[in-house]
């Protein structure tokens, strides 16, 4: 099973960042000085890797070697760029199928979501660097290896996401229960990415006014809300239903 690797001590943690492996998150000694540690503070943020400031008595249960008031988790995975993703996706064979993330912290939630993605044949998960789960060890047992199988891209801002793939010809859907029209009434089957929000707080506004459409999914019962994982998993298998098998239902 993948596990997160432990990087700890300042230098070291620099030289990883700079050759450019993937963290989940990197902790800092709660008021450390030095030039060095204020080197260290700079690379992470020109770099936007998740910093968390604890007590150094969160670091020594970390690891018991030296780490000089820096631990770093690196992912068991490595992410991939946006740019040279959606490119390999417009050049495939089939339209683009995008997943975007927003807020969705959940491990579990995320390593389902992942496998459900892969199983549909999508393109790649695009999530922001901080405020989403990590990639650890149960993220790669809850979606079955899949991790390893499908592009991850994280990106410094979802809003930045957006445009691109807009501009790349690639329409946004924000699935939510805010939306007047039911997903099912939607035509999915032109290149598109699915924007999905957390159970808690849904897709912020803010991103949800740059979507080009937006689709929700019925609920008949006293729940207000699905799982965001089993809702994931409805919506990529509408697309693939249109793509497939028959034109939205709308059209009927």
């Amino acid at each position: 099973m993948a596990k997160e690797s432990l990087i700890y001590g300042i230098r070291a943690v620099i030289e990883a960042v700079e050759a450019g492996k993937s963290f989940n998150k990197v902790f800092l000694q709660k008021g450390l000085q030095g030039d060095l540690f204020q080197q260290l503070e700079g690379v992470l943020r020109k770099a936007s890797v998740s910093t968390s400031y604890v007590p150094i008595e969160k670091l020594n249960r970390l690891t018991p070697h030296n780490h000089q008031g820096a631990v770093g988790q690196m992912s068991p995975v490595n992410f991939v760029g946006l740019e040279e993703v959606v490119e390999s996706a417009l050049a495939a064979n089939k339209p683009a199928l995008f997943l975007l993330l927003d807020q969705v912290s959940d491990v579990r939630n995320y390593g389902a979501i992942i496998r459900t993605a892969e199983c549909t044949g999508a393109s790649g998960i695009i999530l922001a660097k901080s405020g989403n789960a990590p990639v650890n060890e149960d993220t790669i047992k809850t979606s079955a290896g899949a991790a390893f199988n499908i592009p991850l891209i994280k990106v410094d801002h979802l809003k930045d996401a957006v445009y691109y793939l807009q501009a790349s010809g690639i329409q946004v859907v924000g699935i939510t229960e805010k939306a007047s029209d039911s997903l099912y009434e939607q035509d999915l089957k032109a290149p598109l990415a699915l924007l999905m929000g957390s159970e808690e707080k849904g897709i912020h506004p803010s991103l949800l006014k740059l979507t080009d459409a937006r689709g929700s999914l019925p609920l008949l019962g006293k729940i207000e809300s699905l799982n965001v994982s089993v809702a994931c998993g409805i919506a990529l298998y509408e697309v693939i239903r249109q793509r497939l098998f028959a034109p939205p239902a709308a059209a009927q």
